[in-house]
């Protein structure tokens, strides 16, 4: 139907998720209105990612280095360690500027129908830093899924072994701020009423 170079260029869009046969035909058509300078930058930029950019030798977030900016910040709270299951679960948190200690990241979520076992995520080099360090509390905000839930609790259950005097905490979850409880789905309610807090003084 097109060119094999175009072809070959809607092909590699479609690969990317989320993004079907006809983002991948816009996109490509895009690139090939673009000025060349835009379309070279883009390559560029592909490359540059693919080349410089790798895990953190201590936490295993996305880096330019062996270390992240995280891991190199003396001022963050060597006591405080929030585990998550992807480098992308980082920021939305730090966004908040509700958390000032460490990270955590997985590289994934157990799921042995996947074929996704301990072996594959960096559950055991969270447990040598709990062993190693002087961490007194572990938040574990895995994703709330199935496969989120499933991986914390295995981690809690080997933490507590490690360490019974080790905080292991989970983000509370439940109802978004300006959320109408006639729209939540009964999962998301039950959780906010089970996580519900005390208004008492």
């Amino acid at each position: 139907m097109y060119a094999p170079p175009i072809q070959r260029l809607i092909s590699e869009f479609s690969r990317l998720p989320g993004v079907g046969g006809r983002t991948a035909t816009r996109l490509a058509f895009h690139v090939l209105r673009a000025p060349p300078e835009q379309a070279a930058a883009l390559a560029a930029a592909i490359v540059e990612v693919r080349e410089k950019i790798g895990e953190c030798e201590i936490c295993f977030d996305l880096a330019e280095g062996p270390r992240c900016p995280i891991c190199q910040d003396d001022r963050r709270d060597d006591a405080l360690l929030c585990v998550v299951e992807q480098s992308q679960d980082v920021h939305p948190i730090e966004r908040t500027s509700e958390f000032r200690g460490r990270y955590h990241v997985l590289g994934g979520a157990l799921s042995p129908m996947d074929g996704v076992d301990e072996d594959d995520i960096h559950i055991a080099e969270l447990y040598e830093r709990v062993r190693a360090g002087n961490v007194t509390e572990v938040i574990l905000a895995t994703n709330p899924t199935t496969t989120g839930e499933a991986t914390a609790l295995h981690m809690a259950a080997g933490l507590r072994e490690l360490s019974p005097t080790l905080i292991i905490t989970r983000p509370a979850s439940g109802l978004p701020v300006g959320a109408d409880l006639e729209y939540a789905d009964e999962l998301t309610l039950g959780r906010a009423m089970s996580g519900r807090r005390s208004l008492n003084p």
